[in-house]
């Protein structure tokens, strides 16, 4: 018996984010809420913690410079974990199961919906950026600063991306939705999303201190932040922490593809 004929990677790719990317023409709402909350928490989380800056060791005078690569992050990472949740329902639909019994590598049906995901968080993270600037955040790293801040913003993408695609083949229902926000949500509030490290006290010191979305959050900071300077030192760890992040639950994502395939 001749081995079954795999399809070519590229074409397969290419459809299913074009596929993803279609949910933000079939549903307009849904970038809206990806796009919008971000922005209300930048507004909101600047007014109510903007005295933070004048505590010792604060490496900026403004605070709004602090949360914008917050709400970037944050924004990319529910557009992120919202893959998953597409996902989930054509799991539940279907249609998935036509992908399971076709010819294409595994790996393809978590990289195209990734790969969308990526796509429409570029939105809600430049909205924020612009907002930002507009109404007061410096960008100290110059465009070197932004092109980082990018990477972080989509690295965490790819990373809530994969964690949500996850929890879509191994719960195998829309219901999971709630688990796969709320991780985004966790990982994100358990790390210096407010304070720097220095200023954190209890456990949350401990926790944010192992937690890698602190690494990426400095990687990020890098370009608003005028006391977190460009340098390699602030750069490698949040790399790591994104390619550690994104093996991890890209490995649990296989894994539960391969067990529905069985």
């Amino acid at each position: 018996m001749s081995a079954r004929t795999t399809t070519p990677a590229a074409p397969v790719a290419w459809a299913l984010w074009i596929r993803s990317l279609g949910e933000v023409t079939r549903v307009r709402g849904a970038i809206f809420g990806s796009s919008l909350a971000p922005l209300i928490f930048l507004l909101g989380t600047s007014g109510q913690f903007g005295r933070l800056v004048g505590l010792p060791e604060f490496p900026t005078d403004s605070y709004l410079s602090w949360v914008v690569p917050l709400c970037c992050l944050q924004g990319a990472g529910f557009a992120g974990a919202a893959a998953g949740a597409n996902l989930a329902r054509d799991i539940e639909q279907g249609w998935f199961d036509r992908l399971l019994v076709a010819p294409v590598a595994r790996p393809l049906l978590v990289l195209g919906p990734v790969l969308g995901a990526i796509t429409r968080a570029l939105i809600p993270v430049t909205l924020v950026l612009v907002v930002g600037v507009a109404i007061g955040a410096e960008v100290t790293g110059g465009v070197l600063g932004v092109v980082l801040l990018y990477l972080a913003s989509v690295g965490f993408c790819a990373v809530a991306a994969m964690w949500g695609i996850a929890m879509a083949v191994i719960f195998r229902t829309q219901q999971a939705g709630p688990l796969m926000q709320m991780g985004v949500f966790l990982g994100v509030f358990l790390s210096t999303a407010y304070t720097p490290q220095p200023l954190l006290t209890g456990w949350l010191e401990h926790v944010a201190r192992i937690n890698p979305v602190s690494h990426v959050l400095e990687l990020g900071r890098q370009a608003t932040v005028s006391g977190i300077d460009l340098s390699l030192a602030h750069t490698w760890p949040g790399l790591v922490s994104l390619a550690g992040m994104t093996v991890g639950f890209g490995a649990l994502a296989l894994v539960g593809l391969r067990r529905m395939g069985r």
